[in-house]
């Protein structure tokens, strides 16, 4: 019976005698919804499982047409419906032709009074152990059992590569286009059931040397490639991209031929994390903008070893206490957030909002409005304030002293992605893990550890460019304050700090010697170029708690040559 036929009329049934309840359809079939009895266009008829065409009756599973008999050398559920009472027709609506359903064992038929369409499933050794069926409303029943059981396997043994799709339809589809030459599966239920029915076959496709899982190109079916990738033995899994949805919607669609190609260019799985280097010609040869994305610091002490500072990097600074680290912090993000006119986040754990403004309003005034609140006047302050902390370009979060890494990750994550920050200032580090429980042994190191990856894992995620403050530990003999040279060893809490970091920089200072307002800038890593060491000084200027650049050899660099 072809399902795709059309109902016409009514009539009555030559079998029962139902005065109406015969229909008749379109491809010349009747079927009688009153004693069940199907009227094959040919005349021959079937009633309660037998079939009758020139008066012979099949009653014992044999087959008799013109007086011979043909034994089914096919072993067959008792549940299944019999082959005698199933037939292969094209799917026109499909693009499927009668031979492809034929050698699938795709039919159709009337089942319990409705038709139907037919896939016959079959176990390892050639039998017939259940059939999938589809009626035109898209319901589906299963005689027998299906499960785990992959559609089409009976016609593969072995062979190089095998394709594996979401639906019976879809595996004819990919056949035909094929030729229905090379090896094509289906899993029985669905995206849903995928992984169990691999599990269940991995004997089976462990017989081929390449798997192409050619699922529909949605939600599920991506999932459930992975969810299948992930179990097939490494190396044999292959995924395949399709320009429609799936591969009978492309037939449909004319578009046959790239159904093929998918075939063919279906690309190796590989786990997350884990590409191949021909994948990075954009990034390496013609997106390479980026690598250009330097912006020059405002002094010339910092620029001459950092070479700029640049989007997806983490840069610390480090000094001992009251060595200058908040200060040039703020000239940074005043430099960024107000000369260049960038989305700055600022998260100062050790300072209210308040005084962040007032600090940042001081360096746009050139005077300490801290220590001398009536140096500008209220006019002067409005204009400071919508200059600076008020121009839009500031985001701060509003918190003092301790809190734990999650909280302060999702804060940072939000400036970045929801407001668009991408120049981040964090002081401390530190003072995040003081209220944190690490009485254990390695307990500051181990947290002072996970802050630190989760910082790096976001600004390699984001792009965006980090600013941290962090301490040191006191040395054992000359003190920080009285100029001692600053060192990686020195990282307050935990090696991760130098090791996670793009770019490490020290600041000494002798606050008791006859320069106390001068800075020695050194740089203690440098991942981009490698240039460590001194690269120049700063001046801090008291009056106006402003940073300015003391070139070497000048008089108001008190230092020789020390490069």
């Amino acid at each position: 019976m072809n399902q795709e036929s059309t109902f016409l009329y009514h009539e009555p049934c030559p079998e029962c005698g139902s005065s109406d309840a015969c229909g008749v359809f379109s491809d010349g079939h009747r079927y009688c919804y009153s004693c069940n009895t199907y009227f094959r266009p040919d005349g021959s008829v079937k009633t309660d499982g037998s079939v009758k065409t020139d008066g012979s009756v099949k009653t014992d599973g044999s087959v008799k047409t013109d007086g011979s008999v043909k034994k089914e050398v096919t072993r067959v559920s008792k549940e299944c419906i019999p082959f005698e009472d199933l037939e292969a027709v094209s799917l026109t609506k499909r693009c499927i032709s009668k031979d492809t359903c034929s050698k699938f064992k795709y039919f159709s038929t009337v089942y319990k009074g409705k038709p139907c369409q037919v896939a016959c499933y079959y176990d390892d050794s050639g039998s017939l152990v259940g059939q999938k069926l589809r009626f035109p409303d898209k319901s589906f029943a299963v005689l027998g059992s299906i499960s785990n059981r992959l559609y089409g396997s009976q016609l593969w043994a072995s062979g190089k590569k095998i394709v594996i799709t979401e639906g019976e339809i879809d595996c004819l589809t990919v056949s035909q286009l094929q030729g229905n030459k090379w090896p094509v599966v289906s899993i029985p239920n669905g995206a849903q059931g995928a992984r169990k029915s691999i599990e269940a076959n991995l004997e089976y496709l462990d017989k081929f040397e390449e798997v192409v899982l050619m699922f529909d190109m949605d939600e599920p079916g991506r999932k459930a490639c992975e969810e299948c990738a992930k179990i097939l033995p490494a190396g044999k899994a292959y995924i395949a991209n399709l320009p429609c949805k799936d591969p009978n919607e492309c037939l449909s669609e004319g578009k046959g031929s790239e159904v093929l190609q998918a075939v063919w260019n279906a690309k190796p799985y590989r786990p997350d994390g884990i590409v191949s280097g021909t994948d990075l010609y954009e990034k390496c040869v013609t997106n390479i903008d980026d690598l250009k994305d330097s912006v020059e610091y405002p002094w010339v002490a910092l620029q001459n070893k950092t070479k700029g500072a640049r989007h997806g990097e983490l840069y610390v600074f480090t000094s001992g206490s009251g060595m200058g680290k908040s200060t040039i912090l703020r000239e940074l993000e005043y430099y960024f957030g107000v000369q260049r006119g960038e989305l700055c986040g600022i998260v100062a754990l050790e300072e209210s909002t308040r005084k962040t403004g007032l600090e940042l309003m001081s360096i746009h005034l050139n005077s300490r409005l801290i220590l001398d609140p009536e140096c500008a006047d209220e006019g002067e302050r409005s204009r400071a304030f919508s200059e600076t902390i008020g121009n839009g370009r500031f985001f701060l979060y509003d918190h003092f002293g301790s809190l734990d890494s999650g909280n302060l990750l999702s804060k940072l994550r939000y400036m970045i992605v929801s407001l668009g920050c991408k120049r981040i200032f964090l002081d401390h580090i530190s003072i995040v893990v003081s209220g944190m429980d690490t009485d254990e042994d390695g307990g500051e190191r181990k947290a002072i550890d996970k802050l630190m990856t989760n910082l790096r894992s976001l600004v390699e995620e984001t792009g965006a460019t980090m600013f941290v403050v962090s301490h040191l530990k006191r040395p054992e003999k000359k003190g920080h304050e009285e100029g001692a040279q600053v060192s990686l060893s020195q990282l307050r809490g935990s090696g991760a700090i130098a090791q996670l970091s793009d770019m490490v920089i020290g600041l000494e200072r002798n606050q008791q010697g006859d320069n106390p307002n001068v800075l020695t800038i050194r740089v203690l890593k440098n991942r981009f170029c490698g240039d460590t060491g001194i690269s120049g000084y700063l001046e801090y200027d008291p009056e106006t708690g402003r940073l300015k650049d003391c070139p070497q050899g000048s008089e108001d660099c008190p230092f020789e040559s020390e490069f």
